[in-house]
This record gives C-alpha cells, structure tokens and sequence, in this order.
C-alpha cells in the first residue's frame, strides 16, 4: 500500500474513535461511582438488599459482556413500549450495558480495597469524634482508591479493547471501520492500522495511570 493509501484509511478508521472516547469517559463515569455504591450497599446489614446486590454483581461477571448487549439491544425493546422507546440508539444500549457491566467489576474492586484497609481506621475515626460520612470521605475513600488502583487501571484498559464488541450492535466505531476498509481494499492492512490506534490509547492511558499512582502514593 502507498502512503496516501495509509493516510485515507487511517482518517477513515480514526472516525469510530470518537464512538471509543465517549464510550470510555461516559462508562468510567457512570460505573465507578455505581460500583462503590453497589459495594456499600452489599456491605449493609439489611440482608434482602445485600442478597439482590450481590446476585447482581453474580450475574454481570459470570455473563458475556456481548449477550448482555444483545439482551438489551434486542430483547428489552420487545418488553415494554418504555424500554422500546428509550433504547432506539444503539449507543445508548452501550452505554447502559457497558455501565451496568463494569459496575459490578468495579464494585469488587471497590470491595477489595476496603477489606485492605485496618479495622483499626475505623475505630481511630470513632474516638476521634468523626460520623461515618466523615470518615468515609475523608478517610477511608481515599485509601480504598489508593490500593484499589492498579486493579482501576486494568479494567479501564480492558474497557479500551471491550469498546470493540459494540460493533456486534452496530455502533460505528474503530474496528466497524477497519472491517469496511478491509471489504473496500481487499487488504488486511487496515486491521493493522486499528491494532496500533488500540494499543496508542491503552499506552497512554497506562501511563496517565501511572502519573496518577505516583501522586497518590504515601
């Protein structure tokens, strides 16, 4: 292939990374803060409630991430006119299904980082007068994330390579458009070209989790 060849494919490819940022920045942003509260909620006394969390969480990791979003692309529609009208956009059923998926990931990271933390954390807070949303805030979050990090950076870079199987719902993003260009050439190159769009975003995503490990490191 020439190199003007390269360049129109890559612009052409580079199209669907648009599709990729959203996905990623609108999941982390939904499903990290849906994780913690899915992890204090099935650390509560109230038994119906924990049994209901953790069944979820049972669920979402114990089933591709692919059938859920063929659940919801394709079977929520025909349960009620509500879920038929809210899940026109295949985005949107990624959104919601990717979410749903790496909140119950997160939610055991979550719940990794408080079992790392001292019970005497919590009892030092006590004497020291502060509520339990004080010392959550301000004490234990902040350690939880700490240790909860490398596992952090990890599914963020699983969720960068996962983005691709919105393409089975018809979401146009890198690889629907390296596939296109593939079927248009005749040539396996511009999966090539996707594999180092791919690897481009998870190195330096690794690397602004790194910075971040060193700024939150004691």
């Amino acid at each position: 292939m020439t190199w003007s060849e390269i360049v129109t494919i890559t612009k052409a490819i580079l199209q669907g990374l648009g599709p990729v940022l959203i996905l990623f920045f609108v999941v982390m942003a939904a499903s990290m803060p849906l994780g913690f509260l899915l992890t204090l909620v099935a650390r509560c006394r109230f038994a119906p409630l924990r049994w209901i969390v953790n069944a979820y969480i049972y669920v979402m990791r114990g089933t591709p991430l692919m059938l859920q979003l063929f659940f919801i692309y394709y079977g929520l529609p025909f349960v009620s006119d509500f879920f038929k009208a809210a899940l026109q956009s295949a985005m949107v059923c990624a959104l919601l299904g990717f979410s749903l998926n790496y909140a119950a990931y997160f939610a055991e990271i979550f719940r990794g980082g408080l079992l790392a933390i001292d019970r005497g954390q919590y009892e030092a807070c006590q004497v020291l007068g502060l509520s339990r949303v004080q010392t959550t805030v301000r004490v234990i979050l902040p350690q939880m994330i700490r240790v909860a990090l490398p596992s952090i950076t990890n599914e963020s870079i699983t969720l960068i390579k996962d983005t691709a199987l919105v393409f089975s719902i018809a979401v146009l993003e890198i690889l629907y458009y390296a596939k296109a260009a593939v079927t248009r050439t005749g040539n396996v190159f511009p999966y090539v070209i996707a594999f180092v769009i791919y690897l481009l975003l998870n190195t330096v995503l690794q690397m602004f989790f790194k910075w971040l490990e060193k700024k939150t490191a004691y």
